[in-house]
């Protein structure tokens, strides 16, 4: 069996949406600290971190999209370990759209069918070129509406990006989101390392959320599975 993290690292101030909280990371206490204040006994070191639930790699709840939509913690835990393929869209440009022509070509390109009541993973090269630059946060390509709508026909419950966002920066993303809640679906943000999983074939996808009641999305440790 092969595991391959796709998963963002977190770390005080991780680069992270505009407009949303920063993630805070630090020391609560130190071995050091903890050994003096419990009688020369124990020094048991812990930090503290403090997030938005759309922090690092996450996946949105649906309530994210509306607020007739479930929260994170009454998403199914079916929906969190599903068949999945990558296909290859880095010769997409920089805020360009992804349309379902270009799906389906990358689809065909990569030999195997979208997966029915799996997931899609999009390579678009994004996190590979900007990330911690600014430019990770303004210039990533991403789906259009169409293009959401190919995907839901193909029967995915969610599929995955590596940027901070589905769509490209703009109006257009907004309008993915409610795309996303009128379908059915939903999408997994700020992927990385896709890069290692084009060519390889089907995987398994598991990316399990944290139980936040009502929280609109959640950190999740994304990997595929070769050979589970």
């Amino acid at each position: 069996m092969k595991i391959v993290d796709l998963s963002r690292e977190l770390y005080h101030r991780t680069p992270n949406y505009p407009g949303h909280s920063a993630i805070i990371h630090g020391m609560w206490k130190t071995h050091e600290e903890s050994f003096a204040d419990g009688g020369k006994v124990h020094g048991l070191a812990s930090m503290y971190f403090a997030m938005p639930d759309h922090g690092g790699t996450h996946i949105d709840a649906p309530l994210h999209f509306d607020k007739r939509g479930e929260g994170i913690d009454q998403y199914p835990l079916e929906n969190c370990i599903v068949p999945g393929i990558c296909i290859d869209l880095r010769h997409i440009a920089p805020r360009a759209e992804i349309t379902p022509a270009d799906l389906e070509a990358a689809v065909e390109k990569s030999g195997h069918p979208v997966p029915k009541g799996g997931t899609v993973l999009l390579c678009t090269g994004h996190h590979e070129r900007t990330f911690p630059r600014k430019e990770y946060a303004t210039e990533n390509s991403g789906v259009n509406v169409k293009a959401t709508e190919w995907l839901a026909q193909k029967g995915v419950v969610h599929f995955g990006i590596d940027s901070m966002r589905p769509g490209p920066e703009g109006p257009e993303n907004l309008l993915v989101h409610k795309a996303c809640f009128e379908l059915g679906i939903t999408h997994i943000e700020s992927l990385c390392h896709l890069e290692t999983l084009l060519g390889a074939g089907p995987f398994t996808f598991i990316g399990l959320p944290m139980k936040w009641r009502g929280g609109t999305a959640s950190p999740i440790r994304a990997v595929a599975v070769f050979g589970m």
